[in-house]
């Protein structure tokens, strides 16, 4: 994962992507999960829009694991902006979650 971060800290870095500010980043990872929920509908509910082709399984499935990037990526590139550690990320995670709920 941390190999990943550092890579696309240096594609950003070469596309002039990562001067932007965390708020507007934080935008884009707005943008992004509203991506992902619109694929996350279209396989658990349908979609019903003109204009748009019926996706398969397959297409649905490949869609979700795209969008799911997507986002991972947005938080990833704020992590990087703050400095933030992805395995104390991690930790953090779990020991709220432990300390939640056992």
């Amino acid at each position: 994962m941390q190999e990943h971060k550092m890579w696309l800290t240096s594609f950003y870095k070469k596309r002039n992507w990562f001067q932007y500010s965390t708020f507007i980043r934080l935008n884009f990872l707005f943008e992004e999960v509203g991506e992902l929920a619109q694929c996350i509908r279209a396989i658990e509910l349908g979609r019903d829009h003109p204009g748009e082709e019926i996706q398969n399984q397959s297409e649905l499935n490949a869609h979700l694991k795209e969008e799911l990037a997507d986002v991972l990526d947005q938080v990833l590139i704020l992590s990087e902006k703050y400095n933030i550690d992805l395995d104390n990320l991690i930790e953090q995670s779990q020991t709220k979650l432990k300390q939640r709920f056992n």
